[in-house]
């Protein structure tokens, strides 16, 4: 059940199987490996195996940042602040 906080690409792995529900909505866990379906991304969870990965992007430029985005999510309080007082 780690949770991965980075996207990146598989490049070792042993048996690893992902949650990847956060993202996709899909219940399955998929099954990762070098020669198919390498990629990792952030806010999915790992279910079985264990790998390796070289990360390719964090905080907003992941996966789950861009979405976190695109909804309006960032997180930012004083753009918040501001936005209620008129300014």
């Amino acid at each position: 059940g780690d949770l991965l906080p980075a996207d990146g690409v598989l490049i070792q792995g042993n048996d690893l199987k992902i949650d990847e529900s956060a993202l996709t909505g899909e219940s399955d866990h998929v099954r990762k490996s070098l020669d198919k379906d390498p990629l990792l991304l952030s806010g999915t969870h790992v279910m079985e195996g264990s790998g390796r990965m070289v990360v390719t992007a964090v905080g907003v430029n992941s996966q789950s940042g861009i979405i976190f985005t695109l909804l309006g999510a960032t997180g930012d309080d004083e753009d918040d602040k501001r936005d209620r007082r008129g300014g």
